[in-house]
């Protein structure tokens, strides 16, 4: 029995934020129906290439990345008849979840009011850019735009001085990401509590208020100090050494986290006398003296390969790895070792991260076709309103 056995989830969101929330929830257990518009479906279907299949079921790789574990139905909420079977799903649905822009639903009757009306044991989340309300909450709002907005893309990059410097956005959707996995961590919530009381919630999430909170530690700083964190590519502003080295042949990321690692480190290198040198003794004097430290590391990292200091960083217990491309990444021995690339019926995905009891929670349903359970989903409703 997974967590979730016996919590159906209506997902009326698309592109990616909600997608990956009603994801999760259902490699957790839950039913989730998401609910596409005829012919044409969630936007990312689209959004290829690459594509998986051909013809009709031709589908973007994009889309399978964020929807295994639903069933789709296709029905039009802009009509009354469609609206009104999507009403009766929410009836007897214990989540929603939405992406539409503040207000949009309340027209077809599937805001958060009228259905928790209907249903006051719903669950109901709503996913915008910048929230419910607010000077700016009838903005739409998209991932990369917020990333700059709400401050990553200021460390993230070069530094402006520095060739091919300025600021970059995250190579995925972070901000969609982890507003997914925020608005996932509430509905639970939100279901713990209704254990209790008997009663819903309504859900506000917004990928601003998201991506403010990924600032983490670099707002942190801000706050603390009055400055803003500058961007500065692969180095730590709070650890050194704490970044990729050149080696002989390629770089190696090595991540010192305390003085104890850097004292193996030190020894390691054949320069145990740094480890009582006053300018890198502890972390903050590492910082204070971080060019002239990296530079004497450098001398010696570059004169063997990067799998030499791998291997010699593992034996030491200092934290190292290298740059892996996907390929390399997925073809690690610990990816295989923990099954986290799936195949299922023809699509290869990757797998959930999450485990319980040493079982990983994950789906074996893949990616829906376009209203693949349009008949299933409606007959089953049917069969709930006579009964």
């Amino acid at each position: 029995m997974k967590p979730l056995d016996g919590i159906r989830v209506l997902d009326l969101s698309r592109v990616l934020a909600g997608p990956w929330c009603t994801q999760l929830l259902a490699d957790l257990g839950a039913d989730v129906i998401k609910i596409e518009r005829p012919g044409q479906g969630d936007d990312t279907r689209h959004w290829g290439p690459p594509w998986h299949g051909d013809g009709e079921e031709r589908v973007a790789a994009y889309f399978l990345a964020c929807n295994r574990g639903k069933r789709s139905a296709a029905i039009d909420l802009a009509s009354e008849e469609g609206a009104e079977q999507v009403r009766a799903l929410a009836d007897r649905s214990d989540v929603v979840v939405e992406n539409f822009k503040v207000g949009a639903l309340r027209r077809y009757g599937l805001d958060a009011a009228t259905l928790r009306a209907r249903n006051p044991r719903l669950v109901y989340a709503s996913i915008t850019g910048f929230g419910q309300d607010g000077p700016r909450a009838g903005q739409a709002g998209y991932d990369f735009m917020i990333q700059g907005q709400a401050g990553l893309m200021s460390i993230t990059g070069l530094p402006d001085e520095v060739e091919n410097g300025g600021p970059l956005r995250a190579g995925v959707a972070v901000v969609d990401l982890f507003t997914g996995m925020y608005t996932a961590s509430a509905i639970l919530a939100a279901l713990v509590r209704r254990g209790t009381t008997g009663e819903g919630a309504t859900i506000d999430s917004a990928l601003f208020d998201c991506g403010l909170a990924l600032l983490a530690n670099q707002a942190s700083n801000y706050l603390v100090s009055g400055q803003s964190p500058p961007r500065q590519g692969n180095t730590h502003p709070n650890l050194v050494p704490y970044q990729p080295f050149a080696c002989a042949d390629k770089p190696l990321i090595i991540a010192v986290g305390n003085d104890r690692q850097f004292a193996s480190l030190a020894t390691l290198l054949g320069n145990g006398e740094w480890i009582t040198d006053p300018r890198y003794a502890t972390n903050a004097a590492r910082i204070a003296h971080r060019a002239e430290l990296v530079a004497a590391i450098e001398a010696v990292t570059r004169t063997r390969p990067a799998a030499h200091w791998y291997e010699a960083c593992e034996r030491a217990g200092i934290p190292a790895g290298p740059i892996n491309s996907i390929a390399q990444a997925l073809a690690d021995p610990q990816a295989a070792h923990r099954a986290m690339l799936r195949e299922m019926e023809g699509y290869r995905l990757l797998g959930s991260p999450v485990r319980l009891d040493g079982h990983r929670l994950d789906t074996d349903r893949p990616p829906p076709l376009l209203g693949e359970h349009t008949t299933e989903v409606l007959a089953a409703l049917a069969l709930d309103q006579r009964t």
